[in-house]
Formats: structure tokens, sequence, C-alpha cells
């Protein structure tokens, strides 16, 4: 059939929109297909969503399915930051993808004060992804000897299970929660440069398969028990972590603070604790910060993360006090950011590109070194947007800033 018997088809029904491929044998021209079948059946134009560089036949079947074109966010840059890290040392630009006016002046107003400051000191607290599958036992007491004799046998599962299906995985450790009869078992692992998620799922399931083996009496309900815990909210990956666990930190002396940012430090603290602090706890949240998420969103839309785990990278606590100098110590700790260097997202091209631009695209050597090094990137991104948004708070200029950049 030709082309716009193949178009009119899929806009009838008659040929679905996942089987499209199996007639033209290209994914480039499937996509064009399935966009302009739309069009022909609500009768609309897709014209800009039809403009895109992205390859088809390289993230059809790896990062989308039923393929019709692209959404476009305009993509800014803030820096340079100056980063004093464990892994990420020297001077840095940070793309932002976002369509909210005023962000990225603010986060590079942010970068300038930082830099001027001598830098941000990044510290990685931990690192892990996590899967909880969930067990049916006879009884709380099975439940219990289930739970230790996983614990006690971590290395056989990496050896019988996990290293059956990862080379870079490792399973490090487990913590079990116990409900009635039922067994959640929250596995810890080591992932490398990838954020990890289709990775610990794999590898949780081959130990469900050696658990079962060994236990025949219980059974296997779930692959997530969600205890994980993975795009929620929720207080277990504020306390224990998940992704990685990481705090940025800087000294801004008064005169900076002054000259660049229009306030004083101790306003600063004020509107911080206030805000921040008292404001979140009365509101019941997990944020006890300005805007986490506005910062860590447009990195993960720029360079390719697992946009609904901005939830859990939105967790996390800023201060801000002034120190006996009378300079400004401010720091965010983030306690579950979870993010990756490869794999998912970070394939495509212009994903990875963004990733270049903060030299981390692709696997660290060792692995796991460039993950460690954009996770402080990002923390350090965090911090330029937190103190440049308290500042203009304090200063009263945030109205006048989203009249200027946002309307």
């Amino acid at each position: 059939m030709n082309l716009e018997e193949l178009i009119e088809k899929v806009a009838s029904g008659e040929i679905k929109l996942h089987e499209v491929e199996k007639y033209t044998g290209d994914k480039k021209l499937a996509t064009d297909v399935r966009r302009k079948a739309l069009e022909k059946k609500l009768g609309i134009s897709l014209e800009n969503i039809g403009y895109y560089s992205i390859d088809p036949n390289q993230v059809i079947g790896k990062n989308i399915e039923n393929m019709i074109g692209v959404v476009q966010i305009p993509m800014g840059v803030a820096g340079p930051l100056k980063i004093n890290g464990e892994y990420a040392k020297g001077e840095f630009y940070i793309p932002l993808a976002t369509t909210e006016g005023a962000l990225v002046a603010s986060v590079n107003r942010g970068c300038s004060a930082l830099t001027a400051a001598g830098g941000v000191k990044t510290t990685i607290i931990d690192d892990k992804m996590t899967r909880a599958p969930l067990l049916k036992c006879t009884d709380a007491r099975r439940a219990r000897e289930v739970a230790r004799w996983v614990e006690e046998n971590l290395e056989y599962l990496q050896e019988k299970a996990v290293s059956k299906v990862t080379k870079h995985g490792k399973l490090r450790g487990v913590k079990p929660y116990i409900v009635g009869n039922n067994l959640y078992l929250r596995f810890e692992f080591e992932t490398g440069d990838a954020m990890g998620m289709n990775m610990v799922t794999i590898a949780s399931e081959e130990i469900m398969k050696v658990i079962e083996e060994h236990f025949p009496d219980v059974k296997y309900l779930a692959l997530s028990g969600n205890l994980c815990v993975d795009k929620k909210p929720n207080a277990m990956n504020f306390i224990n972590g998940r992704g990685k666990t990481i705090i940025a930190e800087a000294i801004i002396p008064r005169e900076i603070v002054e000259k660049k940012l229009k306030t004083t430090p101790e306003l600063i603290a004020e509107v911080n604790y206030r805000k921040n602090l008292v404001g979140s706890a009365q509101a019941g949240s997990y944020g006890f910060n300005a805007h986490f998420a506005n910062i860590v969103g447009a990195i993960f839309l720029a360079t390719g993360q697992d946009e609904a785990q901005i939830t859990e990278g939105s967790h996390g606590i800023t201060l801000a006090e002034v120190t006996p100098e009378g300079d400004l110590y401010i720091s965010v700790t983030m306690p579950s950011l979870e993010i990756g260097t490869v794999g998912g997202g970070t394939r495509v091209a212009t994903q990875r590109e963004a990733l270049s631009i903060m030299g981390v695209a692709g696997g660290g050597e060792p692995a796991g070194t460039n993950a460690k090094k954009f996770a402080e990137i990002v923390a350090g991104a965090v911090l330029a947007g937190e103190l440049s948004l308290l500042a203009a708070i304090a200063a009263k200029h945030l109205a006048k800033a989203h009249k200027e950049l946002g309307r």
C-alpha cells in the first residue's frame, strides 16, 4: 500500500499506532505516519511537533513508543559555578530546560555570588539505589526467619542472582520491614554511573527466585512493595536516602551578600528559618526548602533523567545562619537525588550534549565517578537557586523579577 493509504488506515484505526513500523520498515517514517494520521483524524496541525533532530531509529523501543515527534523546551545555561567537590573540581556551566521566566537568571545570580565567595563545597554522604519486593509469609515469625536468612546471605545472593544479570550492580545491603505476615525487603545496590532503577529491578527479581527456592512456603507477591520508594513523596527516602545523598555548602562574605544580593546575612537567615523551616513544618512538607524542584526539574529535563524522580529530588533542607564573623553560611541537604550519566534518557542525543556541557556524559573511570561528579554539580546549582531566591525574598525583589522576566 502507498503512504497515503497507510495514513488513512492508521487514522481510521484499521492499523493500530504500535503496528505502523511493520508496514514502514523504518521508525522515522513510522513517526511521520502516526503524526499525519493524528492530524487527519483530529483536524489539527502538528507542524512544530514534527521538527526535531533526534533520530527515531535510536529512541523508539528504548525511550519511547508510538512516537509522533518531540516537544521542545527552551534550554538556558547558568554559570560558571565554582565547585570544590570530591569529584567535581573547577568551574561549571549548568544547562537548565524550563519555560519559567526568571529561573535561569536567578540560578545564574546565585552562581555568581557563590563563585565570588570561593565556590561551593560538596560532600556525598551516601550512594545507593533501592528496590523493595514484597513477600507474603505464613506469619510474622516466618517473616523474621526469612529476613534473617537474607541478611546473612548477601554474598550468596550476589553470586547466585545479581551477578547473573548485571556487571555493574552490586548488592550491598538489605533492610527488612515486617507488617503482620508481610515481609518487605528493601535491597540497596551500587549501580555505577547508571541511575540504576532498571538494573536493581531486574536483579531483585533474580533474588526473589532464589528466596522462593529456599522457602517454598513463602509467596512472592510484588517486585515493588512501595518501600523502595520510587516517584512518590515519602519519609523513607527523606530519612534513609536513595540515589545520591549529598550536601552542598558555602560561606558568603557579608560584602558579597550586600553588594551582589542586595540584602544582609541576617535577613536571609531569618527568611529561611521562618519560611523554609517553620512554614514547611506547618505545611507538613518533605521539602524544607524554597524551590529545589525548580532546579532539579530543569536539569533533569535537560539531561535525560527520569522526570518523575524530581519528586524525591525536591526533598531536602536548606539551612542559613550568620557566622561569628558576620558572614552567611548556607547549605542544602539533598537525601534522595536519583541521577545517572548512562542509560535511560541520557542516550538521547540532545540530552547527552547537555551532559557534555558539564563534562559528565557517559561512564566515568572508575565506574560511578561521572554520576557522583554530576550529583555535586546538581547540588551546587540547587544551592545557587536557594541562595538567590532567599535573597530576592529578603530584599523584596521576587515580584519585580517575575514582572520583568516571567510575563
